[in-house]
């Protein structure tokens, strides 16, 4: 009875192996000597794009209509560090 629970574990083992061999290693940037996260990068450009957008927004005068503008460019923040990390590093 014991063999085959082993048996059976390391047959879901073996199984499940080849679901996992996209875990090689989380994408990096060498940047200044050191690496760092690729989504952090993608983060900053999020903070960058959300920074932008509220720029636009209270030029252009639509600050004053939007309502939850903190909601809004938080949302395109994170639309845009979401966009670049699918186009850079793949679904």
């Amino acid at each position: 009875m014991l063999q085959a629970r082993i048996a059976a574990g390391l047959a879901l083992m073996f199984l499940a192996l080849p679901g996992l061999s996209g875990c090689a290693g989380a994408p990096s940037i060498p940047l200044a000597g050191a690496y760092f996260p690729a989504w952090l990068l993608c983060a900053l450009v999020g903070v960058l794009g959300a920074a932008l957008a509220r720029a636009l927004f209270v030029m252009s005068g639509v600050a004053q209509l939007l309502p939850l503008q903190l909601f809004v460019c938080t949302a395109i923040g994170v639309a845009v560090a979401a966009l670049l990390w699918w186009v850079w590093v793949g679904l």
